[in-house]
């Protein structure tokens, strides 16, 4: 049986204990009240929030097959072939200069040039401190969107790009040099003909042979690449669009349908 002064001590010990553990207790409640408030004060401010959306479509009485080249009469294409290496298409509209008036029964020509910038140099830097970029092939395919479901490849082009330009163009084995003080690429003109009656809508697919230098002026660090660029081209009906039962481009940008072979003229 516990005596009465034990019994004494035992209490006053838990009394003691008590009036240590009460504040910690009170001091954790604190923390919790803290941290609510400070969520509550950082849900109440205006910070946006990024939401990923789909990029808006053109409305089917306007423009059925969603074409930026269209819209404008030129466009500019770009593809990173290294950390800060960058090569441009450009593409505009020739003749008729007014995309809208590109039917499917005119003859439709389009220009475009490829050209390389290195965006770890000053664009007037001399060669030798920047990453060069040869293109030794250059070549297009088309395929058509038709409201009918066909599926044609009208358009081809193909050629080695060192036969495009002038003979003193800087070159190698490589191909045409498309980061020198002479420019790039140009084709001025060329054509896309006739077109079965019911396309609203042609995609080229541009395929680039580069061989791209890894540090500038080493001529170990070269590696080869194909860079594929595609362009969708509205075609118009009578100065207007025929109306399709879906025709928009996919997020590749090309036509609904690529590379179905059925049916192609």
């Amino acid at each position: 049986m516990t005596s009465t002064p034990r019994r004494r001590a035992l209490r006053a010990l838990a009394l003691a204990t008590a009036l240590v553990v009460g504040p910690l207790s009170l001091s954790g409640c604190a923390q919790v009240v803290d941290a609510f408030n400070a969520f509550q004060g950082h849900s109440s401010t205006n910070q946006s929030v990024v939401v990923p959306t789909a990029a808006p479509q053109a409305a089917a009485s306007s423009m059925p097959f969603d074409s930026r080249f269209t819209y404008d009469g030129s466009v500019s294409l770009s593809s990173e072939v290294a950390d800060g290496l960058e090569v441009r298409l450009d593409v505009w509209a020739v003749n008729p200069k007014r995309t809208m008036e590109w039917t499917p029964a005119n003859e439709k020509q389009f220009g475009f040039a490829v050209n390389v910038v290195d965006h770890r140099v000053d664009e007037k830097a001399v060669l030798t401190q920047k990453r060069r970029v040869y293109l030794s092939a250059v070549s297009i395919t088309s395929q058509t969107a038709q409201t009918g479901g066909q599926v044609s490849n009208p358009f081809q082009f193909s050629a080695d790009p060192r036969t495009l330009v002038p003979s003193d163009t800087q070159r190698s084995d490589r191909g045409l040099l498309l980061n020198s003080f002479q420019g790039g690429l140009l084709v001025p003109s060329t054509s896309i003909r006739q077109l079965p009656n019911d396309t609203y809508g042609i995609t080229l697919e541009f395929a680039l042979n580069v061989a791209v230098e890894g540090s500038a002026n080493t001529d170990t660090s070269f590696s080869q690449q194909t860079v594929y660029q595609y362009l969708p081209i509205a075609i118009s009906t009578n100065g207007s669009q025929a109306a399709p039962q879906s025709a928009t481009t996919d997020t590749t940008g090309r036509a609904p349908g690529w590379g179905d072979t059925g049916g192609q003229g």
